[in-house]
Order: structure tokens, then C-alpha cells, then sequence
């Protein structure tokens, strides 16, 4: 997007390119007030759309550290509920948690 100038003639005219079918094409907008308008308004556009952009790349930053806290919290919870299992007389016995036999004493 941008102001041109060709050689045939001082006058400066306001074009955009476009993706048209896989291809850029570029498409002439005029000179004068119209070039100037729409040169405003692509560019509010393009702010808009980086704003955007921002604003997503900041929420999936957040996303990521609020899954890495619980994923920390899910890995404490484990740790301590085998601790608790452990503690109350328990033992992991191919991939179960069982109660030990208790020892008898004579």
C-alpha cells in the first residue's frame, strides 16, 4: 500500500495490494482527497489489526503461564496424595494402590 508516482505527470495517486486467487494484485484508489481518505482508513485498518494481534499474543502468553501454575499444582496434588497413601499403610503393586498385609505379631 502506498502513494506512486508515475512518470507521465507530477500527480501522486494512493494504491493497496490485494491477494486476489494466490496473487497480489494492486489496486488503484486515486489521488487527491480519495488517496488521502483511504490512506487514513487503511491505515486506522492496519493499527486495528496489529492491536488485535497484540492483544492475542498477550492472552495466549497468559494461557501458557496459567497452564505451567497448574500443571505445577496437578504434579504437587500427586506428589502429595502418595505421600498420604504411603503414611496411611499403602504401597503401589503393578501400577494399583493396595492396603500392606499387616504383620502379625506373636
Amino acid at each position: 500500500m502506498g502513494w506512486e508516482t508515475r512518470k507521465k505527470g507530477p500527480r501522486r495517486y494512493y494504491t493497496r495490494s490485494r491477494r486476489k486467487g494466490g496473487r497480489v494484485v494492486r489496486e488503484y484508489i486515486g489521488g487527491g482527497t480519495l488517496g488521502r481518505l483511504a490512506a487514513q482508513l487503511d491505515e486506522i485498518e492496519r493499527r486495528q489489526r496489529e492491536e488485535e494481534a497484540a492483544y492475542w499474543r498477550e492472552e495466549r502468553e497468559r494461557f501458557e503461564q496459567n497452564a505451567a501454575f497448574v500443571g505445577e499444582l496437578e504434579e504437587a496434588a500427586e506428589i502429595l496424595s502418595q505421600a498420604h497413601l504411603i503414611a496411611a499403610g499403602f504401597h503401589k503393586r503393578r501400577g494399583e494402590w493396595r492396603r500392606r498385609a499387616r504383620e502379625h505379631s506373636a
